[in-house]
């Protein structure tokens, strides 16, 4: 694995770690749920062969540090925080995004607000719930993991979270994914990061609603992402259906909501096809 160049950047209430790695066009990589920048070691390697690969901790994770750490958080004070980090990587050329689940929905407010900068965006499973016809029930959702983890505590809250993701009909069998070393290291760090995830980034974002119309017009530059194995998971359903509703097909990914994870190259591979702009 390449080292990574580290820096750090400070944008409103919060101080940006970041890192870089490889040469040519930027494309900034944004992640999601609990992950920082860590969570693309796996493919950054690959894609810095044509591309600078850039990534960061989200503010308030890891090592990106909230001045008010009681601070509520908004999705588009994150994508402000993404707007940021490409205007000091590539302050005249348009660059390049991927998103990963909530890092997806930053992707998409990125580019509704400033498509100037942006050349291409690779959405992976945003969960756009609010877009879904069955939207109360997500809500419905969330305010009961937001219940549990005040009246029961973290793991009773990622409980009642994890059953209302699953597809519809139930869990299907799964089966058991060895993660690389690097992942498997990286679980440890990152659960550290989990109360402010339920706490603070899952009501914010998953009620988050995009603006169809605005990407409706900047189509041409988006790809929406969906795992092969998350069929019927809410994340791949939101998604899909933000495809549908802009009259695209939506890619289809290795592996599931985590595919970068647990199939690095070949997911790797299809992103380099994804972000080639049509």
């Amino acid at each position: 694995m390449t080292e990574p160049t580290m820096g750090s950047l400070r944008v409103r209430g919060a101080t940006l770690h970041y890192e870089t790695r490889g040469q040519g066009p930027l494309l900034l990589l944004i992640p999601g749920g609990t992950g920082g920048a860590a969570a693309f070691d796996a493919i950054a390697d690959n894609l810095a062969a044509e591309y600078t690969v850039a990534t960061y901790d989200p503010r308030g994770m890891s090592r990106s540090v909230l001045d008010d750490p009681e601070a509520q958080q908004r999705v588009a004070e994150h994508a402000d925080d993404a707007f940021r980090v490409l205007q000091l990587l590539s302050p005249a050329e348009p660059v390049r995004v991927f998103g990963a689940s909530s890092g997806a929905i930053v992707a998409l407010d990125l580019l509704s607000t400033h498509p100037e900068r942006i050349e291409r965006v690779v959405a992976h499973e945003p969960p756009v719930v609010e877009l879904l016809p069955d939207a109360a029930e997500h809500r419905a959702l969330i305010a009961r993991v937001q219940e549990t983890f005040r009246r029961q505590g973290l793991m009773p809250a990622m409980a009642v979270f994890a059953a209302g993701l699953e597809r519809d009909g139930g869990a299907a069998p799964k089966a058991e994914i060895e993660l690389p070393p690097q992942a498997a290291a990286r679980a440890e760090r990152t659960i550290a990061n989990l109360p402010y995830f339920v706490g603070r980034i899952v009501p914010s974002f998953m009620s988050y609603s995009p603006d169809v119309q605005r990407l409706e017009s900047l189509s041409e530059r988006l790809v929406l992402a969906c795992g092969r194995d998350s069929y019927g998971e809410l994340p791949y359903r939101a998604a899909a259906f933000l495809a549908e509703r802009l009259g695209a097909e939506p890619w289809h990914f290795p592996g599931g909501h985590v595919g970068l994870t647990t199939h690095p190259a070949e997911f790797s591979e299809l992103l380099r096809k994804a972000l080639v702009p049509r």
